[in-house]
């Protein structure tokens, strides 16, 4: 790139830089919209450039759009040279914002596709999935280029811009889920809430996730896209008395990735920023003003910027488990029963570690983008006053939930004092500190399986599942030498694993805790 075709390098929109290029000035963009007759047909502009290594984050390609414009269309190449073992190769991803700016917030937004498509089209009436349709207005527009990883000989790219001139249209009123479905009253709800489809780097659409989720027997999903909007209202018709939708986003920073769940309708969150750039708090509360809950995702997962590098403070849960158990999520539970041994301090069990608002419960999804990734493997189940959006995220909220690998799984997990106080998943007994405490734990639907009662202390208590996959557990403790009992159910070792390491997780609950008065 030469630096004459450099406008600014910048830290903008909170990232932890942004390169703006010279602009893509087109015929009626040039004279001003004065004089002359109206362009038809089409007209494309051609931009090629050279990144090093070590490229900002986003590279903003302007784009003066003249009047008279249907459609705006981008394509764009990159070389993939071989780079040695263990090096990252060229990795570049691509999105828009229209004439009202790229300043932080997104308000000129209008889509996403990371790496996953080499073009799209915007237009009023329709776009690309990942996009969002809206009248192509007058004005300068971005392209954003995302150099994710840059080779060590640095990286070509070719983007090519096309203006199709012609009548505008009419852009078509969104259709958004509605907030409750039928349900069965207070009841247990089984929801899966990190899926992806075509809408970003899925291969599913909207219609086959929600089938799939009705096979595996869920209550309700959530659209969680990465970096767009544009799935909030492609579910129309998908949804009904059987499966409540939930709108979101999986936000997609470079230094991990974190759920924005359960957010009104239309709600974009911004992606552009580092741990180091003092900006997450600021969509944090963009989040649960909306509505949502932040949840941070696969926050072990070893793929590069994937790692959650934000802390904990105002996650309101964290995705212990994603998809089919594997070693990042057995490091992820480690690093939240920390967390809840954190929350123990001061003597005031679960209502610390979180700058005061109390401890953070665990979620498990599917994280499914296409086949053979099963929706609802695993899923996260909640007690809630009904099935709606509101009765939902507070049970997600509170922690009154366990994770199940399908819904073949049953589970409950009680605490009785001896006057016959009581205790489920999420929730707190109050009892004397050396009153005797009856645990129980009921689990059906893992065949030769282990559970285990886990305390701050680790595990107190283990026993195996008969060939039938049912069993009781019950054991027996005190406020003053349990903080919280939690529960997981595992499968077998499979065969030659070491001796010290556990089968695969089957189920396992969120705590109850146990309080000396």
């Amino acid at each position: 790139m030469d630096r004459r075709d450099v406008l600014r390098l910048s830290a903008a929109a909170g990232a932890a830089g942004v390169l703006t290029l010279r602009p893509v000035v087109f015929a009626r963009a040039e004279d001003g919209g004065r004089g002359g007759e109206e362009p038809r047909g089409e007209q494309s502009r051609t931009v090629r450039g050279h990144l090093p290594t070590g490229a900002p984050d986003f590279v903003y390609l302007p784009v003066e759009v003249p009047r008279g414009v249907r459609e705006i269309a981008v394509s764009y190449t990159y070389d993939r040279p071989a780079v040695p073992a263990g090096t990252p190769g060229n990795a570049l991803d691509i999105g828009i914002f229209d004439e009202r700016g790229t300043a932080p917030g997104g308000r000129g937004f209008r889509g996403w596709s990371g790496g996953f498509r080499s073009e799209f089209a915007i237009s009023a009436w329709e776009a690309t999935p990942g996009y969002l349709p809206g009248p192509v207005r007058p004005g300068t527009w971005h392209v954003v280029l995302g150099p994710y990883t840059v080779a060590p000989q640095g990286m070509e790219y070719e983007v090519t811009v096309t203006l199709r001139y012609g009548e505008p249209g009419r852009t078509p009123r969104p259709a958004y889920p509605p907030e409750r479905a039928a349900g069965r009253g207070r009841a247990w709800y089984r929801g899966d809430c990190h899926l992806h489809t075509v809408h970003s780097d899925g291969r599913r659409t909207p219609a086959e996730v929600a089938a799939a989720a009705r096979e595996a027997g869920l209550d309700f999903i959530a659209t969680t896209e990465h970096n767009t909007t544009s799935g909030h209202a492609a579910w129309e018709g998908l949804w009904g008395d059987d499966l409540l939708i939930l709108c979101g986003e999986e936000v997609t920073t470079r230094n991990g990735h974190f759920l924005a769940l359960g957010t009104d309708p239309g709600t974009f969150v911004d992606w552009r920023y580092r741990a180091r750039d003092d900006a997450y708090e600021r969509y944090v509360r963009t989040v649960h003003r909306a509505g949502g809950l932040v949840v941070p995702a696969h926050p072990s997962c070893p793929f590069v910027g994937c790692q959650w590098k934000f802390g904990y403070a105002g996650a309101d849960a964290v995705e212990v488990w994603n998809g089919p158990w594997t070693a990042d999520d057995e490091l992820a539970l480690a690093a939240w029963d920390n967390l809840l041994v954190a929350s123990c301090a001061g003597g005031r069990a679960g209502r610390g570690g979180d700058g005061g608002r109390g401890w953070i419960p665990a979620m498990g999804n599917s994280d499914a983008h296409r086949e053979p990734q099963a929706v609802g493997a695993p899923q996260t189940v909640v007690h809630a006053a009904d099935l709606s959006r509101p009765a939902v995220l507070e049970a997600i909220r509170a922690g009154r939930s366990w994770l199940a690998e399908s819904s073949a799984v049953g589970l409950a997990l009680s605490a009785t004092g001896p006057r016959g106080e009581h205790a489920g998943i999420g929730e707190r007994l109050r009892v004397a500190p050396d009153a005797e405490v009856a645990v129980r734990l009921e689990v059906s639907g893992v065949p030769g399986g282990t559970v285990r009662l886990m305390t701050d202390q680790g595990e107190m208590h283990a026993a195996r599942l008969p060939s039938s996959g049912a069993g009781t557990a019950v054991w027996r403790t005190t406020a003053s030498l349990a903080a919280y009992v939690r529960a997981e159910v595992r499968h077998p070792r499979p065969e030659g694993a070491p001796a010290e390491l556990p089968g695969a997780m089957a189920a396992m609950t969120n705590p109850l805790w146990l309080e000396a008065r």
